[in-house]
């Protein structure tokens, strides 16, 4: 031990001695390490960590299994017998998203909530603040209305009175007593289910009317937990089980509808994994090559040293002692670079999660906790090992009668050539780090480039919360009234209503078949398009082109016939070389089939990535005026627009305001966007996963140039009287140019070969994150070539051009 103290207290006072070397060594292994911390917090955060809730591995998310998707809605029905007849689970509770109108608060606004039965709190093991959950007995239409408020609107609407409890707020026109708050803690990221809900009521008290239709799945979806014992293996087949009896006993709605389960943690974290992993693998390569760059930096040093540890070992230290003495002194670097790395993790951390937090999941639960201490602590003292072991082994392997004779220079060429071997890996792991960040890039540049089948400069969408109207008319009257003033307000060159699927936003999806075949049986015999609701303006606020026939008109309203706009799509898989244009489809649950009155372009409902070929894409377009009288119930408290104007600006949404407000008080408007705002939302992920990239890649190419003209210059130092001898002989400035540069340019090309090599079977690992590019796109692998290898070449040129400029007479007496 005291021998220990010895070694620190003498590293402590090498490292205070060279102060300019201390502060690069630190400042690179910072980079480095601090780096590799902040990914791990976020790899711990979102991977590692369990879900805070009790027994989170017995938690599982249910879907309702269709014929073209696995991962469908649930109806209702089929949700209670779920819950009555399967034998895995301790409970399965229901939750499905809603929108409620907030009135007789101060100012009337649109509040997200969720509908959930009764046991969904308890499944997850949440407490309420104050109050109680939901019973049974009010999870049923005709119990009493009663709400859960989070802790974010008990703050925000009842200033955190404690007298909340019993008092009553009005929702959608109707009152709700409020009997609990939910913990602010409480978060779940999860289909359907948002993380911003403000309210929860009782799912069995809505009233809709298909609500309770077995055929109908309304993005209905369930979470349940598993019995003790039970594997998901084993619910699987008995959920299995249970949707054959259910088909077997109503073939016509349940035919072909099964069940799909997967853990709560899969679903959470979504396809985050493979990219998480990637940028794991990115930031170790940072750190080796930091870790690479402070071993150049110590061999440097050791030249000056190697006196002293001859000295040493002439007085009888042994090589071990010497080894020890040296690994001493970069692990106290190492744990010092720890320190200051952890402050630029625990920044950077906050920093990447404010640019892009909706593209991470978990991540209100990303910190520096005691696994990231530890993490960055075994991180810390293994650099330290790494990167002082060459150094140290090659000082102790010096010769001790050369060292000790004056000017003696054995050891500089090893040097050289073990500062060569660490710059080549270094280029090489700069170069994997570039072209990863290079494919995303291009990736993203192609996503952008992208045709969404539609413009989406200067359109604006939003929802319009409406008082309840006593009747279907009174309901369509309203809507007109609403059309009419928004189309009066100044700049706006097109409007539309709508109650059905917008853009990368929200489906509708309907079982239909064509006219003249027969009528298919069953469900599961039926297809499958998403279905649009918009007014006429709708083509034209979106710039949607037509194709074949006619866009719907005013003149399609409630007494005319029913018709319908299909998208080329739609047109090519059902009806081929055929004329679309007045036949007819039959869609479930509308006894009136729709006329076919024009064809107009596809438009990615799912995302500029999306590949039609995976995914729901037959396109149907009914008029909004025709919307059944059952149906307006529930579009007449709330509508979307969408609308085009001259400049989707501050001024024209005010103006929108305006005009909604002065028909009637009660009305406003939410969820005000752009839809450059949805496309750029919906391409959150690749953001975020190219500035990260890019940004260790940066990091790396500054490293990996910092080294090379470290190596280089001193290279120019140690030949520095070979330089002087050559110039004396007649050598010219360029010849001597070219010498240094050549040397650097061999350590350049040499570790751009190797990085080449090495990017054509690392890049295949993020193949899934991209899109339009190969992984192993040329363009990228020889631009990012060409560019480290000029990057590096200029990092050799500062110390060359000084070569070039030796004095003959200096150099000659040097050393």
């Amino acid at each position: 031990m005291g021998t220990l103290l010895e070694d620190l207290r003498y590293g402590l006072r090498m490292l205070r001695k060279n102060p300019g070397f201390t502060a690069i060594a630190l400042l690179t292994l910072a980079l480095g390490i601090g780096a590799n911390t902040a990914v791990f917090s976020i790899v711990n955060g979102v991977l590692l960590n369990s879900l805070p809730f009790p027994g989170p591995d017995k938690l599982v998310v249910l879907f309702g299994s269709k014929p073209n998707f696995k991962e469908g809605s649930i109806s209702y029905p089929n949700f209670l017998d779920w819950q009555r007849e399967n034998h895995a689970f301790t409970s399965i509770a229901a939750y499905r998203p809603d929108s409620f109108s907030l009135t007789g608060a101060n100012e009337a606004e649109q509040v997200r909530g969720e509908m959930v039965s009764a046991d969904f709190f308890s499944i997850l093991g949440v407490k309420p603040v104050i109050g109680r959950m939901f019973t049974s007995e009010e999870d049923h239409l005709g119990a009493g209305r009663v709400v859960l408020v989070s802790s974010g609107f008990w703050k925000r609407k009842l200033a955190s009175a404690p007298d909340i409890l019993g008092r009553r707020v009005v929702l959608d026109g109707e009152g709700y007593t409020i009997i609990g708050v939910i913990p602010a803690s409480f978060h779940l990221l999860l289909p359907n289910f948002r993380d911003n809900n403000e309210l929860y009521v009782p799912i069995g008290q809505w009233n809709y009317p298909d609500f309770r239709d077995r055929s109908h799945a309304l993005g209905m979806k369930a979470i349940g937990r598993l019995k003790p014992g039970v594997s998901p293996a084993q619910a699987r087949a008995d959920m299995d089980s249970v949707t054959q009896s259910l088909a077997a006993a109503f073939p016509q709605a349940d035919a072909g509808e099964g069940a799909t389960l997967a853990p709560l943690k899969q679903k959470m974290i979504g396809d985050i994994e493979p990219f998480l992993l990637v940028l794991l693998a990115a930031v170790c390569f940072v750190l080796l090559i930091a870790c690479v760059n402070v071993a150049n930096l110590l061999l440097a040093r050791s030249t000056s040293r190697t006196r002293e540890f001859a000295i040493r070992a002439a007085l009888g230290a042994g090589r071990g002692r010497v080894v020890r003495q040296l690994l001493t002194e970069s692990i106290l670097l190492a744990i010092g670079g720890a320190s200051l790395g952890l402050l630029l993790a625990a920044w950077g951390t906050k920093a990447a999660l404010a640019v892009l937090p909706v593209a991470l999941p978990r991540a209100d639960e990303v910190g520096i906790d005691t696994h990231v201490l530890i993490f960055t602590g075994v991180v810390s003292i293994l650099a330290g090992v790494l990167f002082g072991l060459a150094p140290a082994l090659k000082t102790a392997r010096s010769n001790l009668q050369e060292t000790l004779k004056e000017g003696g220079r054995g050891t500089s060429g090893a040097h050289q050539r073990v500062q060569g071997v660490f710059v080549v890996v270094e280029m090489a792991m700069a170069l994997v780090l570039l072209i990863g960040a290079g494919l995303m890039i291009r990736s993203l540049m192609r996503l952008w480039s992208v045709n969404p089948g539609f413009d989406r400069h200067n359109v604006l969408t939003f929802g319009v919360a409406l008082p309840p109207s006593a009747s279907p008319a009174a309901a369509r009257s309203s809507f007109r009234q609403l059309h009419d003033k928004l189309a009066s307000v100044p700049g706006i060159q097109a409007v539309s209503l709508s109650g059905g699927a917008i853009p990368m936003l929200g489906d509708d999806e309907e079982l239909f078949w064509v006219e003249g075949q027969p009528k298919p049986s069953t469900d599961k015999d039926m297809n499958w398009t998403l279905r649009y609701t918009v007014e006429p303006g709708y083509f034209e606020a979106m710039t949607i082109p037509l194709k074949r026939g006619r866009f719907l008109t005013s003149q399609d309203n409630e007494h005319s016939p029913l018709v319908a706009v299909i998208d080329e799509s739609f047109a090519g898989k059902y009806f081929g070389r055929q004329d679309p244009i007045g036949k007819h489809i039959n869609i479930k649950g509308i006894d009136t089939p729709l006329e076919i009155v024009g064809v107009v372009g596809h438009v990615k409902q799912f995302g500029l990535d999306t590949d039609d070929k995976e995914t729901l894409h037959a396109q149907l377009y009914c008029p909004f005026m025709q919307i059944a009288d059952k149906d307006l119930h529930q579009t007449a408290t709330g509508v979307d627009v969408v609308l085009r104007s001259d400049e989707a600006n501050r001024a024209t949404l005010e103006s929108i305001r305006n005009a909604i407000t002065t028909i009637n008080g009660q009305q406003f408007i939410y969820d005000v966007r752009t839809f450059d705002e949805i496309i750029s939302k919906s391409l959150a992920a690749q953001r975020f996963s190219m500035i990260l990239l890019g940004a260790f890649a940066a990091l790396a190419l500054l490293l990996a140039s910092v080294g090379i003209y470290g190596v280089i210059s001193y290279v120019v130092g140690q030949r520095t009287h070979e330089i002087g001898i050559r110039m004396a002989l007649g050598a010219q400035r360029l010849h001597i140019l070219r010498l240094i540069l050549g040397r650097g340019g061999i350590l350049a090309l040499a570790g751009v070969g190797l990085g080449l090599a090495s990017a054509l079977g690392l890049t295949r690992l993020m193949a899934s994150l991209l899109y339009g590019i190969r992984a192993t796109d040329p363009l990228t692998f020889a631009g990012v070539a060409i560019l480290l290898t000029l990057v590096a070449l200029a990092a050799c040129y500062i110390p060359a051009r000084r070569a070039t400029r030796v004095d003959p007479m200096v150099a000659l007496r040097y050393e």
